[in-house]
């Protein structure tokens, strides 16, 4: 066996057992403080690995291995795709109340921990999901100009090999992929959708769809939304932003590294117009839900 089939064969030997322990132990995992709803393509991941440099967030399970596992776990999928795993399994992602102990002894305050996946805010049963487990959660959102989130999306389904249609192309036929699945993904939970999740590009731009769900679970003061234009401009200062918004000191730990970008080809002005046109009434739900204003409004 090749010496990279030799790591990757150890790399899943490793991750299974990690679990094993994290379930055999989950009554000792308190759920996550925060969740990070989203949105896929807006910046939510180098967000997410600045916020976790915070030194009162305790890191999820298993934290980074020297040669297995080189970065911190992001998210987990539970409230979308992973739900029939069932809460254990969930719980097992979460450090332990002794782990967050000692971190809360070394940084003299209290500790936090939460984790990031996108899908959230796109997912119609998540909020719901979300809710029953986790009512006392933060809910943060990452916004992006709809637009450019759409594009990027597209761009990112190209640069993995899966996206064979043009832009224009993928979001004429859009509808016609994902189909009429919104109602057995909200009520069959072993349901799961790639079109709906990967392919919909102009959907998971209307914000306020998404967000809807979330105010009707949440109350607004559990609920925080910033728009990733402000993030990378100043990065620290949205990030003290959050961290007020989290009950966490404020901490200097924006690196201004930008995460899993998506280059390619540049947005076609007739397309531009055409979507920013699409999104607009959207985008006032949007501010109105929000009570904030966007630049790209």
């Amino acid at each position: 066996m090749s010496r990279p089939s030799v790591r990757a064969s150890t790399r899943e030997v490793v991750k299974r057992a990690t679990r094993v322990v994290g379930m055999a132990t989950a009554d000792l995992r308190p759920p996550p403080d925060f969740l990070i709803i989203g949105t896929k393509r807006g910046g939510t991941t180098s967000f997410y690995f600045d916020l976790i440099e915070h030194p009162s967030y305790v890191r999820l399970y298993p934290p980074p291995v020297p040669g297995l596992k080189r970065d911190a776990t992001k998210g987990v999928h539970y409230f979308d795709s992973n739900i029939t795993r069932g809460e254990r399994w969930y719980r097992s992602f979460m450090p332990t109340s002794g782990t967050r102990r000692l971190a809360s002894r070394r940084t003299g305050g209290p500790v936090v921990a939460g984790e990031a996946s996108p899908y959230y805010l796109f997912h119609p049963a998540a909020a719901e999901r979300a809710a029953r487990l986790l009512p006392g959660a933060k809910i943060l959102a990452v916004l992006r100009d709809p637009v450019y989130r759409a594009h990027s999306h597209w761009k990112e389904r190209r640069r993995n090999g899966v996206e064979e249609l043009s832009f224009a192309d993928a979001l004429a036929a859009e509808d016609e992929r994902i189909g009429d699945v919104e109602d057995r993904l909200r009520t069959d939970p072993s349901f799961t959708s790639y079109a709906h999740e990967q392919l919909s590009y102009a959907r998971q731009s209307e914000y306020d769809v998404g967000l809807e769900r979330w105010y009707a679970h949440y109350p607004a003061a559990q609920i925080k939304v910033i728009a990733s234009e402000d993030y990378y401009a100043d990065p620290q200062a949205a990030l003290d932003e959050v961290f007020e918004f989290l009950d966490l000191p404020p901490e200097r730990v924006a690196s201004g590294e930008v995460r899993n970008a998506a280059g390619g080809d540049d947005l076609e002005p007739a397309i531009r117009d055409a979507l920013a046109a699409r999104f607009a009434p959207h985008n006032d739900r949007l501010e109105e839900l929000t009570g904030r204003r966007f630049d790209w409004t």
